[in-house]
Formats: C-alpha cells, sequence, structure tokens
C-alpha cells in the first residue's frame, strides 16, 4: 500500500526526556530532546507501514475521525 500522507506528532516532556505519539495510527516513541523524540517517531510510524498489513492499515485509518474548529459566537 503507498501513501504519501502527514500525520501528527505529539511532543510532550516526561520526567528528563520526551515522548512521541502519532494518534492516527496509534505508535509511540521517546527521546532526550525534542528532535531526537521526533526523528524516532517517524522511523517507529515508518516501520510500522513496512510491517503491518494492508488489513491493519485500513482498521486504523476507519476510526479516524476529523476534526474541525468552531468560533465562539
Amino acid at each position: 500500500m503507498s501513501m504519501n500522507r502527514q500525520f501528527t506528532a505529539v511532543i510532550e516532556r516526561e520526567g528528563d526526556g520526551y515522548v512521541s505519539f502519532c494518534p492516527e495510527v496509534d505508535v509511540a516513541s521517546q527521546g532526550d530532546t525534542v528532535q531526537e523524540a521526533s526523528a524516532n517517531l517517524r522511523e517507529a510510524v515508518e516501520l510500522f507501514f513496512e510491517t503491518a498489513s494492508e488489513d491493519e492499515i485500513l482498521m486504523k485509518f476507519q476510526f479516524t475521525s476529523l476534526s474541525t474548529s468552531a468560533e465562539k459566537a
């Protein structure tokens, strides 16, 4: 399955390092710096797509929700 898509990276400080998470595919990683956590997450997401079955990938995206913004009246 070929994909060219952008994914969300949520990076939060945890203890002495950083935890990174991609909610679209439910993959997490970590690193000592924001840059390292981001690079490690990118690698983990790439590994997910290399090893997951097409059915598993489709199932992850079946439950992906859309977000919208609203203005307060």
